[in-house]
């Protein structure tokens, strides 16, 4: 099946198999790997990723429904060389150990932040309890996106 996709203000086009999850056509066919694959099960978030503004978990989502979408992956966020807001608070409150649900945790944190622009600690708890990390124990990250919020660390 024919699909349109625009990932990052590009325009994509691609024939793919209609069974093709979104997570898999964004790194296979459009060539980018930031978005990783966890779990396959939805539960962990490591594939988060925006699509006309909303965070999706992309190995839930077939690249079908997504024709004529946009798309935003993290290799999005960044304006040139400038990091987003959200990357420069992971990487100043130390928000990361092993980096591979990264991506998608900062992905979560710009959409929790979209839709709640000054959380509490316990509602940036909440808002990201669909994305896991195994090292860091998640205290550095809901500091990181209290400070991209502007609010305490």
């Amino acid at each position: 099946m024919e699909i349109s996709v625009e990932v990052n203000g590009v325009a994509h086009s691609h024939d793919v198999e209609s069974r093709t999850l979104l997570v898999h056509y964004l790194r296979e066919a459009v060539g980018l790997t930031g978005t990783n694959v966890g779990c396959d099960t939805s539960s962990c978030g490591a594939c988060t990723v925006h699509v006309n503004g909303e965070s999706v978990k992309s190995c839930t989502m077939l690249a079908v429904q997504a024709d004529g979408q946009q798309v935003t992956t993290i290799e999005g966020l960044a304006d040139g060389e400038e990091m987003h807001p959200m990357q420069k608070a992971f990487m100043q409150c130390h928000a990361l150990q092993c980096g591979y649900c990264t991506p998608g945790m900062v992905m979560a944190s710009v959409g929790l932040l979209d839709e709640n622009p000054n959380p509490t600690e316990t509602e940036v708890r909440i808002g990201l309890e669909g994305n896991l990390c195994r090292c860091t124990g998640y205290h550095n990250i809901v500091k990181a996106v209290l400070s991209a919020a502007g609010g305490s660390q």
